[in-house]
């Protein structure tokens, strides 16, 4: 059953009403054959720009939807309960857009950032390098300006878009300094010399494309140079607070579709003569599903409406990274559990709930590392 939402405006009553139709008419239909295939669907990010989906927290004068995070995480949350690769998705092209929407001159806003809120652009966010992920001031790939260009060298790692994005949020170094050394580019995708390797194997989000990305010489224009140089660690750094409430949303999304697969289940299902949820074991089990979900829910929108309101959101965001992504792994594991025998086959969706789930735990930046965010911010 859709979750019950309290949103500030009518209008966002009716984008949500909107997204619901998309994820309901559009996006769950072609989910599990995508998935099943490793099939990217490019189409789908061109319907979402088309509907206006795709600058949803940015400004309306560059193309975006105006709209405050608790809003935009909410309806990253439908979408996600419907396709977890194209939510997931979506948050990365947000979270990609980030550095040129909030460090970008009023020259380079003007420039490039309407055609990547309005959808005709997707963006791919390159910071993780196999050696760099946790550590991300470890970075190696290297730029290094040569007259109006800097010259890119190194390779990315677990990219999500990689080579098919059109533009990437690219961290590279510029100088030695550890925390003052990195800086960000919007890296035209279509750069030569810059090349994606074979798509990853992954365990879930198989039709999400997840890959290295090469840089060898690839020449950037210095005009695309976000913010200055040595400003690329803070960018990438304030990016991921944002994101990592993308991933709570997308989180919950999930972990709600699995509950509501779950219970669906249990009422048709049969056993000595009565529904499975008449039983007090399983009724138990689907109530505490149903807790995880509505307490993760309430912690991301805390964090969200933190942000919202120009306060303090880091520590928030990572508890609501840490509290989402642990309860979709749970929830979609007893979901798995509720349907028994079938939900350990690919007949149920909740076998590709439960292998989605996992990643959540991983990436931007681990729950590990969500606690070290937390511990440190409560040291201050």
């Amino acid at each position: 059953m859709p979750a019950e939402r309290l949103l500030p405006t009518t209008e966002a009553h009716d984008l949500v009403a909107l997204v619901r139709e998309i994820a309901r008419d559009e996006l769950a239909p072609r989910a599990a054959e995508h998935e099943e295939q490793e099939r990217f669907p490019r189409e789908v990010f061109r319907l979402l720009g088309r509907s206006g989906l795709l600058g949803l927290p940015y400004p309306e004068r560059f193309g975006g939807g105006e709209q405050p995070y608790e809003v935009y995480l909410q309806v990253l949350e439908e979408i996600a309960s419907a396709w977890m690769s194209v939510a997931v998705g979506l948050s990365v092209h947000v979270m990609s857009s980030y550095g040129l929407a909030t460090f970008g001159t009023p020259e380079q806003r003007e420039r490039w950032l309407p055609e990547v809120l309005e959808g005709q652009l997707l963006g791919g966010y390159a910071l993780s390098e196999s050696h760099a992920g946790s550590d991300a001031a470890a970075l190696s790939t290297r730029a290094v300006r040569d007259g109006d260009d800097y010259v890119v060298t190194g390779t990315k790692a677990w990219i999500t878009h990689g080579g098919v994005a059109d533009f990437y949020a690219l961290m590279a170094r510029t100088s030695e300094d550890r925390s003052r050394g990195i800086s960000c580019f919007l890296a035209d995708g279509r750069t030569p010399g810059i090349t994606a390797a074979p798509p990853e194997r992954k365990m879930g989000l198989t039709g999400s494309t997840t890959t290295q990305l090469v840089f060898e010489g690839a020449r950037v224009p210095a005009e695309r140079l976000i913010g200055a140089e040595g400003d690329g660690l803070k960018i990438a750094l304030s990016a991921l607070d944002s994101g990592r409430l993308g991933i709570a949303a997308c989180a919950v999304g999930l972990a709600q579709a699995a509950l509501d697969e779950a219970v669906a289940y249990a009422k048709q299902r049969t056993q000595f003569g009565r529904s499975i949820i008449d039983f007090q074991g399983l009724e138990f089990l689907l109530a505490d599903m149903a807790a995880a979900v509505g307490s993760a829910r309430a912690t991301y929108l805390d964090a969200a409406r933190r942000r919202d309101r120009g306060l303090p959101f880091r520590r928030e965001a990572s508890i609501a990274k840490l509290v989402a992504t642990d309860a979709a792994m749970r929830v979609t594991t007893d979901a798995v559990q509720v349907l028994g025998g079938a939900g350990y086959t690919r007949d149920f969706p909740v076998e590709r709930y439960m292998r989605e789930a996992k990643v959540l735990q991983i990436f931007e930046g681990t729950n590990q590392i969500q606690r070290l965010v937390i511990g440190r911010e409560l040291r201050r």
